[in-house]
């Protein structure tokens, strides 16, 4: 059996650590990912080059829809959860490597709900030009 995700997004907001009920602190933030694609094609384009702006102005491809999927990422490693927590910033790019994590919790009105995470073991800074495995 294989549990693994990548991930290559912008991150929603600056991280947050927590630490509930005395376990270890975790690292969370969301990261969003775009689905591109022509209108009428039946298949979308993810990531790639077929997204950047400049192709699709060059490429002429005509209406483009998008959409975008928003993801927790939750960062329990110790020196991956403190780099991260650190430096990782709203509107950052990334690359999040991880497993698929279905939760359940109690919200504040005391109703049952499911929570799907991203258990990050790798993330790679790729804003602003800077590569910079962590």
């Amino acid at each position: 059996a294989m549990n693994r995700v990548q991930l290559l997004g912008r991150v929603g907001q600056d991280p947050i650590m927590r630490q509930v009920d005395g376990k270890n602190p975790v690292t969370i933030f969301s990261l969003a990912t775009n689905e591109m694609w022509r209108t009428g094609d039946s298949d979308a384009t993810q990531g790639g080059e077929i997204w950047h702006p400049t192709l699709l102005f060059l490429c002429n491809l005509g209406d483009i829809s998008q959409k975008t999927t928003w993801h927790r990422i939750s960062v329990f490693r110790p020196g991956l959860r403190d780099v991260t927590y650190q430096y990782v910033k709203k509107g950052a790019r990334i690359y999040v490597e991880g497993k698929l994590d279905y939760g359940e919790y109690t919200d504040k009105n005391n109703v049952r709900r499911q929570a799907t995470t991203i258990i990050a073991d790798n993330v790679i800074f790729l804003s602003d030009g800077v590569r910079e495995k962590v």
